[in-house]
């Protein structure tokens, strides 16, 4: 097997970020020759980036590994399972605007095969930065609250603006906020799409959805419905709702906020809405949404459920909140942030309704509160009984 080599052994052309705070950092160039804009954001995980590149809650923004080395082994090479797309990966192609590592490993050693990160980066078209102070990095996007970036190196071309639906209006000269944008075009379903051949049939709201949600409720015995996120829901027939995560602002969603409250808010379906999924539920609620100083980023965040009364650790990526003022009478509050006291889950007080602010599928991440899925199945088959 041949192996691979780090950024000691292999000459890289110069690149550079250029944050918005008026920092610049130097490094070396990896992944695709082009220069892009994004939100600056970090992940603390030590494995799983393949899953948090292609996780579309990550669209538009930078991604900073905090592990002092990424790549060690591999991509995986996609196999054809139950639906679309493998493990190893939570969409069909990245989407981050870039990453930026202190050291990355140029081989594969994956136990399926396949090819290293950098090449894998090349062929998607996505640039990289290694040999920058990760974990200085992270304190800076901590620190500053709201920071943006660009990378760039000399000769390289400006990342095509057919990438994404929402880079059609950007910039050249500008810093990319994707919370300035309406992100759902970009990352959902174009068509309605059915997988797995289970007893229950769960609609989900593409809005940007992991894979692994999907493979999950496969797995529990349920027959997926994958809807666009602008889809009329008033029109679709199932025993239960799932509103998917997703990137950017929950008010910057079109309609949607409008279509689940008069279209799925109104039955008595058990409903889950998944981080934007559980902003946008809590917003169709009455509930408000705000921007967080500090975003949550990392694998290792605890959040505490008030009515069991334990403590778990969780995966999440996202800047904005439910206000916790805001939560209206008729709903709950099921889990808050250990750290900040922040909501991170909510729940009707008489209705088959639940959302969180974390990732229970993990993929990548802990796999503390996998029972949430667990309960909302439970929720879905007591639906398919009654037959509501």
């Amino acid at each position: 097997m041949e192996q691979g080599k780090n950024i000691l052994d292999k000459k890289y052309k110069k690149a550079y970020l250029e944050l918005s705070n008026g920092i610049s950092l130097e490094g070396n160039a990896v992944g695709a020759d082009v220069n892009v804009s994004g939100e600056m954001v970090f992940n603390t995980g030590m494995l799983g980036y393949s899953e948090a590149m292609t996780d579309p809650s990550y669209l538009g923004q930078i991604l900073v590994f905090s592990f002092c080395l990424i790549g060690n082994y591999g991509i995986p090479i996609p196999k054809n399972e139950n639906f679309l797309i493998s493990k190893g990966y939570e969409s069909s192609s990245i989407k981050t605007q870039g990453i930026i590592v202190s050291d990355i490993y140029d081989g594969c050693h994956h136990h399926d095969g396949g090819t290293s990160l950098e090449e894998w980066m090349k062929d998607q078209g996505v640039p990289g930065i290694s040999g920058i102070d990760t974990r200085y990095l992270v304190q800076l996007i901590r620190e500053s609250g709201n920071l943006w970036g660009k990378i760039f190196s000399e000769g390289a071309k400006l990342q095509g603006k057919n990438k994404f639906e929402f880079l059609k209006n950007f910039k050249n000269d500008e810093y990319i906020d994707p919370s300035k944008y309406n992100l759902m075009p970009s990352v959902s379903t174009k068509e309605k799409l059915t997988m797995g051949k289970g007893s229950k049939k769960v609609a989900v709201i593409d809005c940007g959805v992991k894979w692994n949600i999907i493979r999950m409720l496969i797995e529990r015995n349920c027959e997926v419905e994958l809807l666009p996120w602008n889809a009329d829901f008033s029109k679709i027939k199932c025993v239960g709702w799932l509103i998917s995560n997703g990137p950017g602002d929950p008010k910057n969603t079109g309609d949607l906020v409008e279509r689940i409250k008069k279209d799925i808010l109104s039955l008595n379906k058990p409903i889950l809405g998944i981080c934007l999924g559980h902003q946008l539920l809590s917003l169709a609620s009455g509930a408000k949404t705000k921007r967080l100083n500090h975003g949550h980023r990392s694998h290792n965040q605890p959040v505490f459920s008030l009515p069991e009364k334990n403590a778990y650790m969780s995966s999440q990526n996202h800047r904005y909140a439910v206000e916790k003022s805001s939560i209206q009478s008729d709903w709950e509050l099921w889990f808050e942030n250990a750290n900040d006291g922040s909501v991170e889950g909510l729940k009707h007080k008489t209705k088959p309704f639940m959302s969180v602010q974390f990732h229970p599928e993990a993929s990548s991440g802990p796999n503390d509160t996998s029972w949430i899925m667990d309960k909302f199945v439970a929720l879905l088959q007591l639906s398919a009984d009654k037959k509501i």
